[in-house]
């Protein structure tokens, strides 16, 4: 097949355009020449906002008689005009029809059942290697009903809610199924494929930006589920791991050798994949007194800013606005402030809601969240500014390591100050982005919400963010958000609207800490031991966890079937 890319159309194009389009760019004499064709990606380029144009990736079969090969020789020095690629998964080999049953080898397992631990159980027990995954929540239905108790009668079950639980923190978010991860075995295919098999939605394998929303997750993941115990897995709820025990082998290594539960079972294992989530906090703890090497590393906090989700759709799209193929609108924004920090917006949600997402008592965090349909009126997005271990450091000096743990305890201290500022019952503290610009640190606050109802349940008090003495995060975040408002502004109009709303906190952004660990996915100090996916510091999203998830169980399954290895474990 012949891959042709950049093949731009307008907006409105009609249905035959695209195929004589297709027909224009090879040259081809005929219209049937062209066999057939598939788009293999769509995107819009909407820079002049009267004339947005379509982007086409697609995929071409000539008719029978017509040499492609000469085709293709043709446009040899056309970046555009190439073979198309294979991109199927291929699987590294299978394990024994008997793996694991009384043959000597101990099943793999996999803490946590997040997008990351959802792949690497799905690929282990696609290869025949049975996996056991250890989840310390709930099923996805009954998490559920657990975070709407949160949301809707502000009690919060520490072990089931938006962090912890079949599907991992992505089940409640956009759903977005897109990363700019480097993907040359195209990994990123094979997620968007086993989403479709499992009832997404067809468009995600071409649209630019696809995503899924809460409620389709919610089914997706039963029927993977299902599928990985149809292969011989199983998957334990409610099974916290409060310790890891490891041996030091004959070589002098450290060795894992299995887990134990909350309940004090142990379980045996060879291979364990630690795919955590940001905020097991508990875990890391335990990890950091067993040993495992693990460094601070940079993240990001700040606030939830919310817009009417029209504002944002008439500055990106202006005339289109609405288009049903644009769909509501998102955008990415960064701002460099004078005070050397970087404020960028993170995780995007068009037509969302904000989301209660603590998993402590007493602490307030905040996350965005949409359905499939991003019909809700708000638009809201994460304004965040970039920390470094030096600026969360808990033991006073000015050099050296910076413990791993700190950053958790950075993160508690806001979260706890946003609780206090809300004024308990989990209600997050806000402030209009015009009062909040206009005096910073002088007790400024509305009494009333403008045209901005703000979406966060169970509710938003009204507060001064920058109060002297109450501050709601350190002033070096607040004056740079401040500063990089007015200059979003600059390219979305309305941005700094005096009625858009901020609500704090944001504060798990990623994982404060990196859990390190080889080109072999091996822990540096560790043998057997797998740090993967986000908790672990090696993603950020659904698309980046779940390969990353792939790349770890084929790296368990190169250590058990005895397969070549990857050099160079540094």
């Amino acid at each position: 097949m012949i891959r042709i890319t950049e093949l731009r159309l307008p907006l409105n194009h009609a249905e035959p355009a695209l195929r004589a389009a297709i027909v224009a760019r090879l040259g081809l004499a005929r219209d049937t020449d062209l066999a057939a064709f598939s788009v293999f990606k769509r995107a819009y380029d909407a820079r002049k906002k009267t004339a947005i144009l379509l982007i086409y990736t697609v995929d071409c079969t000539l008719a029978e008689g017509l040499d492609e090969a000469a085709t293709l020789a043709r446009f040899a020095a056309d970046p555009h005009v190439k073979v198309s690629p294979d991109t199927g998964y291929h699987f590294l080999g299978h394990a024994p029809v008997d793996f694991g049953s009384g043959d000597g080898r101990l099943r793999p397992l996999v803490i946590g059942f997040g997008p990351c631990g959802l792949f690497a159980a799905l690929i282990l027990a696609q290869m025949g290697l049975r996996p056991i995954v250890l989840e310390r929540g709930k099923v996805v239905r009954e998490r559920t009903q657990d975070t709407w108790g949160l949301w809707r009668r502000q009690q919060l079950e520490p072990e089931s809610n938006v962090q912890f639980g079949e599907g991992g923190a992505g089940t409640f978010s956009d759903g977005k199924l897109w990363s700019q991860i480097s993907d040359p075995r195209h990994l990123t295919r094979k997620v968007l494929t086993e989403f479709v098999k499992a009832g997404a939605p067809d468009e995600i394998l071409y649209v630019s930006k696809p995503h899924i929303g809460t409620f389709r997750l919610v089914s997706m993941i039963e029927k993977m589920r299902a599928e990985i115990e149809a292969l011989g897995g199983e998957i334990r709820f409610r099974q916290r791991v409060t310790d890891l025990q490891v041996e030091t082998a004959a070589d002098g290594a450290r060795q894992v050798r299995g887990v134990t539960l909350e309940s004090g079972e142990q379980i045996r294992a060879d291979h364990v994949v630690l795919a955590l989530g940001h905020s097991a906090r508990d875990t890391f703890t335990m990890l950091h007194g067993r040993g495992v090497a693990m460094e601070a590393k940079p993240f990001s906090v700040g606030f939830r800013i919310e817009h009417p989700q029209g504002v944002i759709d008439r500055a990106r799209f202006g005339p289109n606005a609405g288009h049903p193929i644009l769909g509501a609108a998102d955008y990415k924004l960064v701002h460099h402030a004078g005070n050397g920090r970087s404020v960028y917006s993170f995780c995007m949600c068009p037509g969302g809601t904000v989301v209660a997402a603590t998993s402590e008592p007493l602490r307030v965090v905040t996350n965005g969240m949409s359905q499939y349909s991003r019909n809700e009126r708000n638009a809201n997005a994460g304004i965040v500014v970039g920390i470094n271990p030096q600026d969360y450091r808990q033991d006073g000096r000015s050099d050296g390591p910076v413990s791993p743990l700190d950053g958790m305890a950075f993160q508690r201290h806001w979260e706890s100050r946003a609780y206090e500022l809300g004024g308990g019952g989990y209600i997050a503290p806000g402030q209009l982005v015009g009062d909040f610009i206009a005096n910073p640190r002088k007790g400024r606050r509305g009494q009333d919400f403008g045209d901005v109802m703000p979406s966060y349940k169970p509710g938003v008090n009204l507060t001064d963010l920058s109060e002297p003495g109450r501050e709601s995060l350190p002033t070096y975040v607040l004056d740079a958000i401040r500063e990089a408002l007015p200059a979003f502004e600059r390219q979305i109009h309305g941005f700094s609207m005096h009625d858009a709303v901020l609500t704090g906190v944001e504060t798990r952004t990623s994982s404060p800490l990196r859990i390190n660990r080889g080109r072999d996915h091996q822990s540096l100090n560790t043998r057997g031991l797998y740090p993967a996916g986000e908790g672990a510091g090696y993603a950020g999203g659904i698309m980046s966890a779940g390969v990353d998830g792939i790349e770890v169980a084929e790296s368990v399954a190169r250590s058990i079937l005895g397969l070549a290895t990857l050099p160079d474990r540094r």
